[in-house]
C-alpha cells in the first residue's frame, strides 16, 4: 500500500506541475487613449485589487511609437508608492517577496491600485492607443510559463529537450554564506557572486537555498535578465531541528516552526509545500546532528516517505563513507518508495576553488528534461531523470534505459515487464575512460565489464523478469573505488 501510496502523491504532484503551464486570460484589461492634451502630464488608471491576491503583474503596450509617443510607466497601492519603470519595461510583476527591478516587493493589499502614466510626448493630432492586461496570482497558485504574464516568469531560458546541469544547494549572505572581502576580511558573501560563479562554471541552473528566508528571492530575479545563459530557480532551506529540507519553486512564506504550535507535525509542513506545487528535497540526511549542527541529520519522526519525491544523496563531499546520504536513501528504495536521488554542493563560500571540495557545481546534479524552464527542471526531478556528477564535471554523461519489446524507460520511470519476459538495460557513458561500471540490482551492487575504453561507450545487459518489484540502477566509480556518477533507478512493475 505504500508503494501504492506514494505513486498517486507523485502523479498528482506532476499533475500540479503540468498546470502550470496552461495559458491563462488576463484578470482585467485595461484600455484608454493619449492625445496632444496628455502631453506632460501623468494619467491615472485605477483598478480594484481584492482580498485574497498575492501577486500583481501588468503587461503594457501602445500605439504611436512611429509617431514619436512615449508614454512612461509606473504604480501605486492603496497606500503607497511601488515603482516608476519610465519607458525601459513593458511589463513588471510585484509581490511581497519580489518585484521586477524599479518596483518594491511587499504586501498586496486590497483596495484601489492606479497604474501611472507618464506622457513626455505626444504628436498633435496623434491618438495613442494603451492596453494593460493585469494578472492576479493568489495564495496556494504557482507561478508558472505565461501564467500569470511574462514580467511574473518569463519563457524557458533554452528550448528543446537535453541534459541540463546544475547545483541544488548554495547560500550566500542571506543566510550564512560568507567570502573573503576586497580588503580581505571575511564578510556575507553577496549573492551575486555565488551566481557569477555557477555561471563561469558552464552550469545551466541553480537553486539558491538560503536558511527558511525568502529575501534573496528579489535579487535573483533582478540578476536574471543579466545570466540569461542560466536558469534561476527559487529555493530556501527549510532548518528545523529534526531535519533540514530543500523546497525548490515556491517564492511565498513556508512556516519552518516543526514541532512548534504553528507546525506541529511534519505532514503540516508537507501540506504547505504541496499548497504550493513545490517540490521538497530531504537534505544531507546522513551528516550527524548535535550542538554543532542541530537537525542536519534526518530524525524527523513518523516521516511519510510516500509524499517524500526526493532525497539528498551526496551533500558536497559527502558520495562515499558514514556521511554519505546514499544509504539512506536507498533504504527508502528498499521500503518500496520511488525517490530521486538529488546532488548539491551546499556552497557557503563562493570563492573557493573548482577542485575545492564544496565549491559551486560539485556534485552537480544533471536532469534530462523537456528544456531549461523551471517547470521542465522540477518535473525532470520528480520523475526521476537525474543522475548525479560527483566531481561536478563538465562533460562526464551517464545514460540508462530499459526495454522489455513493448514499453521503454529511462531513469526514474516504471516498465511493467510480465514474468518470463526479457529486459534489455542499455547504459551510454560518456568521457569516462578509464572508469569502471557497476550495476545496482534492489541495493546490491555488482560489476558491468571491465573499465571503460572510449569516450562514449554502450555497453547491454539483459535479465529475465520475475513479474515482480525489482529497481535497477548504475553507477561509475574510478580504479580506486571513489563513486564518480551516481544513477537513478528504473524500477520494474512498480
Amino acid at each position: 500500500m505504500k508503494v501504492r501510496d506514494g505513486v498517486v502523491a507523485t502523479l498528482v504532484l506532476l499533475a500540479g506541475i503540468v498546470g502550470w503551464s496552461q495559458e491563462r486570460q488576463p484578470d482585467k484589461v485595461l484600455r484608454g487613449t493619449i492625445t496632444e492634451a496628455n502631453r506632460e502630464t501623468y494619467v491615472e488608471v485605477p483598478f480594484e485589487v481584492s482580498s485574497g491576491v498575492t501577486r500583481v503583474s501588468v503587461e503594457f503596450r501602445y500605439t504611436g511609437h512611429e509617431k514619436k509617443t512615449t508614454i512612461d510607466l509606473g504604480l501605486f497601492d492603496g497606500e503607497r508608492f511601488r515603482g516608476w519603470s519610465g519607458g525601459n519595461k513593458s511589463a513588471f510583476t510585484v509581490s511581497e517577496s519580489d518585484a521586477t527591478p524599479s518596483y518594491l516587493p511587499g504586501p498586496v493589499r486590497p483596495g484601489a491600485w492606479k497604474l501611472i502614466l507618464g506622457v513626455p510626448s505626444v504628436g498633435v493630432g496623434v491618438r495613442s492607443e494603451y492596453e494593460a492586461k493585469v494578472y492576479f496570482g493568489h495564495a496556494g497558485e504557482r507561478l508558472g510559463d505565461s501564467t500569470f504574464g511574462a514580467a511574473a516568469l518569463p519563457g524557458p531560458v533554452r528550448e528543446g529537450p537535453g541534459w541540463f546541469r546544475g547545483d541544488l544547494h548554495m547560500h550566500d549572505a542571506h543566510s550564512d554564506g560568507s567570502c573573503v572581502s576586497q580588503a580581505g576580511k571575511r564578510v556575507p558573501c553577496p549573492l551575486y557572486k555565488t551566481v557569477e560563479d555557477a555561471s563561469a562554471r558552464g552550469l545551466d541552473f541553480i537553486a539558491i537555498t538560503d536558511h527558511n528566508t525568502m529575501s534573496h528571492f528579489n535579487e535573483m530575479r533582478e540578476m536574471a535578465p543579466y545570466f540569461d545563459r542560466m536558469l534561476l530557480i527559487p529555493g530556501r532551506e527549510i532548518t528545523t531541528f529534526d531535519g533540514h529540507a530543500n523546497v525548490f519553486g515556491a517564492t511565498e512564506f513556508i512556516d519552518f516552526r516543526l514541532t512548534s504550535r504553528h507546525v506541529p507535525g511534519f505532514n503540516d509542513l508537507l501540506n504547505e509545500v504541496e499548497k504550493e506545487h513545490a517540490v521538497l528535497s530531504i537534505n544531507h540526511p546522513g551528516l550527524p546532528t548535535g550542538a554543532a549542527c542541530m537537525g542536519c541529520g534526518w530524525s524527523v519522526k513518523d516521516t511519510d516517505f510516500s509524499r517524500v519525491h526526493v532525497i539528498e544523496a551526496i551533500n558536497g563531499p559527502n558520495a562515499d563513507g558514514a556521511l554519505s546520504g546514499i544509504p539512506f536513501w536507498q533504504q527508502r528504495l528498499k521500503d518500496g518508495f520511488r525517490v530521486t536521488a538529488v546532488g548539491g554542493s551546499d556552497n557557503h563560500d563562493a570563492s573557493y576553488t573548482p577542485d575545492h571540495a564544496a565549491a559551486v557545481g560539485r556534485p552537480t546534479t544533471v536532469i534530462h528534461a523537456a528544456n531549461l524552464s523551471e517547470k521542465a527542471i522540477l518535473e525532470g526531478i520528480l520523475a526521476g531523470h537525474v543522475f548525479v556528477d560527483v566531481e561536478g564535471s563538465r562533460d562526464r554523461v551517464l545514460e540508462f534505459t530499459a526495454s522489455d519489446g513493448v514499453g521503454n524507460a529511462e531513469m526514474g520511470d516504471v516498465l511493467k515487464a510480465v514474468s518470463g519476459v526479457k529486459v534489455r538495460f542499455a547504459l551510454t557513458v560518456k568521457n569516462l575512460v578509464g572508469e569502471r561500471v557497476e550495476v545496482v540490482r534492489d541495493g546490491v551492487a555488482s560489476p558491468l565489464g571491465d573499465v571503460v575504453k572510449t569516450a562514449e561507450e554502450t555497453r547491454e545487459f539483459e535479465e529475465v523478469s520475475d513479474g515482480g518489484r525489482h529497481w535497477v540502477r548504475v553507477n561509475v566509480r574510478g580504479e580506486d573505488g571513489r563513486l564518480l556518477v551516481l544513477g537513478n533507478p528504473i524500477y520494474l512493475n512498480y
